[in-house]
């Protein structure tokens, strides 16, 4: 809570500057420049960082509105960049506001007015989140309201950092349960889940391999939610619940799916009741046909979800989820895939409605694309052509056609890739003119910006860097919103950087907020270096950097930034090779933040920044450095 102690010194801006005329008091105004050092407490908030040049041209003003005061910041186009607030009269800054674009995405709140934040909210784009901390120790304790998305992707991360604490933040408390008004029958149930519910998410944190430092979310899956009225099975209450809800992760290019379960709604905020599981990783609520949406007597004559058939069919598939801890061997993982690539088809089949039936099918379709990543299912991308193919014959939804046919096409390179002496020109070349036909047929397609990206990858790659930025550039407007445009505007940020000022703001290793615009790098040459420890290229620039800051002194510095997906890695090779310059470090490896920020694509990656802020080469080798030296700092 460094940050907020700093904040409340008479030096920056908290004092009596807020409720007190500058003139009466003889205070000097606060400058922008202070203003634009605070950053949000928690991680991955996307707002605004000026260009260093443009900070000078900033523009604080003091602001007064249905009685707070405070400070306004705005940069020189009249965009809102940060508020800074006393809510309650006493003459100290309570809330600290950021925006994106002008618009509010997120606030640090300091509700008990003691100089510590205690509440973290997200606004318009940031999403809907409403964190507290109770101890302000700058972590989140508990949510107050979390939308059912936010909530899985809080599962996600939890699972991939194996974090029990996080997952419980997001999961039904016993407190909770006895609020529903749940019959004793379902409340027995459920209790019971939620007993076994930590050493269920260990246990499964332990064993899984799909989420790991480097995975991103990318979606949510499962069908709209439904009402469960009062009197069902003698409950009280009505109860809000969605059913069968899955999260769909990327991880280096490969996807995958995690099955949620059920989520209810408690309140403002979504609750999971069971542990979150890979794909085929034994029974769950999702397998069952749901927690709440099944019929009391679904073993008889019309039961719920399509009579006696589906109930059949999702009986031998939750047996034949119980076999996959004994799938030890490649062919035995191949059997048991096929078998339940199978079931599955068939359940899709026998569904009720066309929406029950495309959630099996994305299902299906997940499951069969990340056993061909893994290398598990040899004919897997032949299955995903065959689904294709019967989804054009009956004209099946558009989207669910697209969304087969980009894993069969991602299927399909994967199992090129695999093949003995593969040819990797050709099969680049049928992966590019792939892409290029998924977009011809779906421009529209959700996937369509992943397909964009790896075509401005491949571009970009072999040097046609013209061509990359127009891709990047339709990401961006096309699919704002995607997690392909939050690399794209990084990507094209760094292509068109020479000459520019550069914009780059992280966390150090020890949690220090680094922000390369700040004052402390003006008049030095910097080297914002992305590296991992799993690069030999990029360990064998750091003696050549190390001899650099030791012969340029003061005048140049290095900022490296690790895309490792585990921190223990990165703290380990820096306790035996210790470097005198900042690290960065936040998980998501190559989708990590600080990646985004300037898309990278691979390390080692280094740009050189002169001593007035701007981008003098944004691929230089760590070779090149010297001579750049010596000519900028003459």
């Amino acid at each position: 809570m460094e940050r907020l102690r700093i904040l409340v010194t008479p030096a920056l801006f908290l004092g009596i500057y807020l409720a007190t005329n500058v003139a009466e008091t003889g205070a000097a105004t606060p400058t922008a420049e202070q203003a634009l050092k605070h950053v949000p407490l928690q991680k991955s908030v996307d707002f605004d960082l000026p260009a260093p040049q443009e900070i000078a041209k900033c523009k604080i003003t003091a602001h007064k509105l249905g009685g707070q005061v405070g400070w306004i910041v705005n940069d020189p186009q009249e965009k809102t960049l940060r508020r800074f607030l006393d809510t309650n009269g006493d003459n100290l800054v309570d809330c600290w506001c950021y925006y994106n674009e002008g618009i509010e995405v997120y606030r640090d709140i300091d509700a008990n007015f003691n100089g510590k934040a205690d509440q973290y909210r997200w606004f318009n784009t940031g999403g809907t989140r409403w964190g507290i901390d109770a101890n302000e120790d700058g972590a989140i304790d508990s949510w107050k309201c979390i939308s059912a998305e936010e909530a899985t992707a809080e599962i996600v991360a939890a699972l991939a950092t194996r974090d029990y604490d996080r997952f419980a933040r997001v999961a039904l408390t016993a407190d909770e349960l006895q609020t529903l008004g749940l019959g004793k029958a379902k409340a027995d149930e459920l209790a019971e889940k939620l007993a076994k519910l930590k050493a269920d998410f260990q246990q499964i944190a332990e064993k899984q391999k799909s989420v790991g430092p480097q995975t991103a979310w990318e979606q949510f899956s499962g069908n709209k939610p439904g009402a469960v009225p009062a009197g069902t099975e003698e409950s009280t209450k009505d109860l809000r619940v969605y059913e069968n809800v899955t999260a769909i992760v990327q991880t280096a290019g490969k996807h995958a799916q995690v099955q949620i379960g059920t989520l209810i709604q408690v309140g403002d905020c979504w609750k999971a009741i069971g542990a979150p599981r890979e794909a085929g990783d034994g029974p769950s609520d999702a397998v069952a046909g749901g927690f709440f949406f099944q019929s009391p007597n679904r073993g008889e004559s019309g039961g719920a979800g399509g009579g006696d058939e589906m109930q059949k069919l999702l009986a031998e598939l939750e047996e034949h989820d119980k076999t996959s801890a004994q799938a030890k061997t490649p062919e035995r993982q191949a059997a048991y895939l096929e078998k339940r690539a199978e079931l599955l088809e068939k359940i899709a089949a026998a569904a009720k409605n066309g929406e029950d039936r495309a959630m099996w099918l994305r299902q299906l379709t997940d499951m069969i694309g990340a056993a061909v990543q893994m290398g598990q299912l040899r004919d897997g991308a032949e299955r995903l052509e065959k689904l294709f193919d019967s989804l054009q014959k009956n004209n099946a939804d558009k989207t669910l056609a697209a969304y087969v046919k980009f894993r069969q096409m991602m299927a399909a390179n994967a199992l090129a890739w695999q093949a003995p002496k593969a040819d990797g020109a050709k099969i680049q070349t049928e992966w590019l003119k792939s892409l290029e036909g998924f977009l011809k047929e779906y421009p529209a397609a959700p996937d369509a910006a992943e397909a964009m990206l790896q075509l401005a990858f491949a571009d970009e790659f072999s040097g046609q860097e013209e061509e990359a930025i127009k891709w990047y550039g339709r990401i961006e407007k096309e699919f704002a919103d995607s997690t392909a445009a939050q690399k794209a505007i990084g990507a094209r940020l760094r292509l068109e950087s020479e000459g520019k000022p550069i914009k780059f703001a992280a966390r150090s290793l020890s949690g220090k907020p680094l922000n390369l615009s700040a004052s402390e790098f003006r008049g030095k040459a910097v080297l914002l270096q992305y590296w991992a420890t799993w690069s030999d290229a990029a360990r064998r620039d750091m003696p050549v950097l190390k001899e650099l800051m030791a012969k340029y002194g003061k005048n140049f510095v290095v900022v490296s930034v690790s895309l490792d997906n585990d921190r223990v890695e990165v703290e380990k090779y820096l306790a035996e090779n210790k470097l005198p310059w900042p690290q960065v470090f936040e998980p998501g490896g190559l989708d990590s933040p600080p990646a985004n920020q300037l898309g990278i694509l691979t390390v080692p990656t280094l740009i050189l920044i002169d001593p007035q802020g701007k981008v003098l080469s944004k691929n230089i080798q760590a070779i090149e450095v010297e001579a750049a030296l010596k000519k900028i700092l003459r």
